[in-house]
């Protein structure tokens, strides 16, 4: 190939890229918008903003792999992209958000596997999931999660509040105390940081492991993980309100609270990540 021909090619390749990248905007801008919107208005996925550039991180980290391939086009990517099409399609006469914005990644997919083909997407493929977890859950899925979430930590906080003395009982998510009501909200049931935390301990696994299950492991402590922080967190609420009334349990506490627990909750998914990295070290090595 002359120098010629390589640049004609270089020069088609860029145009199509900006081609593409113009109709993806065109198509996808709603779907986007009302996307970083929810980042910024929902506390449940502020994180949103960071999954992007996590993404590209881990992108970076394998440019020596992607160089070494040679692209090799495959045509099934056509059917994934109308297959992404279909999504967005239903999405919109629907009214779905989740759909279309799942449909994205679908069309991305199927662009990927017919420009440069199965081998580049297998590289490509933990950087691209990663990005599932910028979009946000449709809310018939939050509310099925949330609300067993709550029953669940108000079940545990009430018996160790119990446990401990303090007089208290339980009406589905509503705790009763001797001088005030407490109710486990959704930003208490811990759904707030299974999101947060799932995302975390996925990048985490991957920089950390190096064994398939490990990774899923860690990944997965990160459910009883949360709920056990926010029981904390509810557990703390209902001894300062049965000492000091309702009123030292809200406000600045109660925002507070949320930090530190999250924090709490990240320090034992460092801590569960170094006890599964010494698991079989010792024999291996």
């Amino acid at each position: 190939m002359t120098g010629t021909e390589a640049k004609g090619r270089g020069a088609v390749g860029i145009l199509s890229v900006v081609i593409f990248a113009a109709a993806f905007v065109v198509l996808y801008f709603d779907a986007i918008r009302g996307m970083v919107l929810d980042w910024y208005h929902d506390e449940n996925y502020s994180h949103g903003f960071l999954v992007p550039f996590i993404s590209g991180y881990f992108l970076w980290l394998r440019k020596d792999d992607l160089r070494s391939l040679k692209p090799a086009p495959a045509n099934w990517g056509v059917v994934v992209l109308l297959a992404g099409l279909c999504l967005d399609l239903f999405g919109m006469v629907a009214g779905e958000a989740f759909t279309m914005r799942i449909s994205m990644l679908v069309v991305l997919a199927g662009v990927i596997i017919f420009s440069t083909g199965f081998a580049v997407f297998k590289k490509v493929a933990f950087p691209f999931g990663y990005l599932i977890f910028m979009i946000p859950l449709p809310y018939i899925l939050y509310d099925a999660v949330a609300f067993p979430l709550k029953l669940l930590v108000s079940r545990y906080s009430v018996a160790f509040l119990k446990l401990i003395g303090i007089p208290v009982y339980r009406e589905g998510n509503v705790i009763n105390l001797v001088s005030t009501t407490l109710e486990v909200a959704d930003a208490c049931s811990g759904i707030r940081s299974i999101v947060s935390l799932l995302a975390l301990a996925t990048a985490l696994a991957w920089f950390s492991h190096h064994g398939l299950l490990k990774r899923w492991v860690l990944i997965l402590l990160a459910l009883p993980i949360a709920v056990f922080a926010n029981a904390i967190r509810v557990i703390g609420t209902g001894v300062l309100a049965s000492r000091y009334g309702s009123r030292a349990a809200e406000g600045f506490f109660h925002e507070f609270a949320g930090l530190v627990i999250f924090g709490v909750a990240m320090a034992l998914l460092l801590l569960s990540s170094v006890v599964l990295g010494k698991i079989g070290r010792q024999r291996h090595e």
